[in-house]
């Protein structure tokens, strides 16, 4: 159920504080500056927790890609001995490229946008890198944010 409130702001206009609370959920909270859009996020919520397909993003608003990505270098990639080395460039690429975003910021779009700039990088010996190169990159930032969502649920 939705719990709206009216607040007054720091400025003094009115700030309207929603509070979701669902068994088995965690609560939810969100502030607007109008009323109606405290209402219609309160709707979009609950549908979605009915609906079984909430996300919850708290965490990922709290953590950067770059924090991710440490945390996978030094926890899971020791695990992989073979492939250590070489993903432990692609993600130091991938920390370079979007390590500043917050994990709830991420977005395919950015991931595309970022990938399109990798396959046109030129090589030393003026190639640009295979298509296959590049799915490996796609690969181990997809496996470190598997493990983001399923195992630090993050």
């Amino acid at each position: 159920m939705a719990y709206i409130q009216q607040r007054l702001g720091k400025d003094g206009k009115p700030r309207y504080r929603v509070q979701i609370r669902k068994k088995g959920h965690p609560p939810q909270t969100m502030t607007f500056s109008r009323k109606t859009d405290a209402r219609n996020w309160a709707q979009s919520v609950e549908a979605a927790i009915e609906e079984g397909r909430f996300k919850n993003l708290s965490k990922a608003k709290h953590h950067t890609v770059s924090e991710l990505i440490d945390r996978y270098i030094s926890d899971y990639l020791p695990r992989k001995p073979r492939s250590q080395e070489l993903q432990s460039q692609q993600l130091a690429w991938w920390k370079k490229q979007v390590g500043a975003l917050k994990l709830a910021d991420l977005t395919s779009d950015i991931v595309v946008e970022e990938r399109n700039k990798l396959a046109k990088r030129a090589l030393a010996n003026g190639k640009t890198i295979s298509p296959g190169t590049v799915n490996r990159y796609l690969a181990a930032l997809s496996h470190v944010l598997t493990i983001a969502v399923k195992e630090l649920k993050w």
